[in-house]
């Protein structure tokens, strides 16, 4: 007879009792629902993402389709759509939001071995946005047009692993640049970014942390040469100089010298312009750096497609914060999974072998390798190494 634990329990074990509750303490609802519980809310929600479900009616028919195995799965309260709905509406997405910030720890130490720029040792971090697009007449409170509504994914993530070390969730109109405001820079660690984060007295602030920034030049950037230096033209180098701003404005918002590298994509014809405040490593570092920044799209890409973050279960913000930060948290179960078990398998492998065995009592290494078809679609490689472009 098979006594194992279902698969959906084994995930939600990297999450401590303990831990949980702690989170849940920090934020108690105005009416407490002792029929529903936070933890009853989330491993319900957590089950919608990992099983692709469409609404809460869609959620409420499947588990009490399986209702002898909720108590298994620790889900004790009354699954209902009312519940859920009146859960997603009522208790604070701040719970999830803490509960996140718990597991990108954990994973972070686990991955934090891990290099995907092994010509430094230094952390290095890439950071972007990303707008979800959302019904102006369903959502009012995220106006972003005069007729469109929008809410806007920041991200930072550690390139060790393509961990989100940082991630906030503001309106459309909130422009990407003030994600800068929001983070505690590291010394020592490396921040890629495109050129859209360009701002002077933002990119002071990260080297008054003692920290270094690679993003693009702005085509107007106004600037006088004080050095240059020679390059290795047959590796894609066209020039290596430092410079000083000079423009009416940005010379008072960066007053020190900056490194400015020029550099042919030979792949795509493309000439890039590179600037940072390091002048220590190898231009093509730098280059090599800026390259990986690529990998943020893919994390954003693969979020979309692998979990529901693009229509929603509730209509009010407080729901569709709940939803969105409870989806990262099951990124985050997944990625911390995969590690600890050592599996040789992209995520989204692993997500659509879950996502059929949700009850399943085998061990998930198992269901893993019960089958040998290959994985085409596009997901996070083996230890959420995703594949340079």
């Amino acid at each position: 007879m098979n006594v194992g634990r279902p698969a959906f329990s084994q995930i939600v074990d990297v999450i401590y009792r303990a831990q949980f509750d702690r989170c849940v303490s920090n934020y108690p609802m105005p009416r407490k629902s002792k029929s529903f519980t936070a933890r009853d809310q989330f491993l319900c929600m957590a089950f919608a993402q990992l099983t692709f479900r469409e609404s809460l009616r869609d959620i409420e028919a499947c588990l009490r389709s399986q209702a002898n195995l909720l108590y298994a799965m620790g889900i004790r309260g009354l699954v209902t759509r009312t519940n859920l709905a009146y859960a997603n509406e009522s208790r604070d997405w701040r719970v999830y939001f803490e509960l996140a910030q718990v597991l990108i720890r954990k994973a972070r130490k686990l991955y934090a071995a891990d290099r995907y720029i092994v010509e430094i040792d230094e952390i290095v971090y890439a950071i972007d946005a990303s707008t979800i697009d959302l019904c102006m007449s369903l959502f009012p409170w995220a106006r972003f047009r005069k007729k469109k509504s929008a809410i806007k994914l920041h991200a930072m993530i550690d390139l060790n692993g393509s961990i989100p070390a940082f991630v906030a969730i503001t309106e459309g109109k909130v422009h990407d640049v003030n994600a800068l405001d929001w983070i505690i820079f590291e010394a020592g660690a490396f921040y890629v970014m495109d050129r859209g984060y360009v701002d002077f007295a933002r990119l002071d602030r990260i080297h008054m942390a003692q920290a270094f920034f690679v993003t693009r030049a702005k085509i107007n950037m106004s600037y006088y040469v004080r050095e240059s230096r020679p390059v290795e033209k047959s590796a894609g180098l066209r020039s290596d100089q430092t410079i000083r701003l000079n423009g009416s404005k940005t010379k008072n918002l960066y007053r020190r010298d900056l490194r400015r590298i020029s550099f042919l994509d030979t792949e795509t014809g493309k000439r890039l312009v590179f600037i940072t405040n390091n002048f220590e490593i190898d231009a093509i570092v730098i280059a090599k750096i800026y390259k990986a920044r690529w990998q943020i799209e893919l994390f954003f890409k693969w979020i979309k497609q692998n979990l529901r973050v693009k229509s929603f279960y509730g209509l009010s913000e407080n729901a569709v914060k709940t939803q969105i930060w409870i989806a990262i948290s099951t990124y985050l179960m997944v990625a911390i999974l995969n590690k600890t078990l050592g599996i040789d398998q992209s995520m989204s492998r692993m997500l659509q072998v879950i996502s059929v065995n949700i009850f399943s009592k085998d061990p998930i290494h198992q269901l893993l390798m019960k089958t040998h078809t290959r994985d085409l679609n596009i997901g996070i490689p083996n230890q959420l190494i995703f594949k340079d472009l």
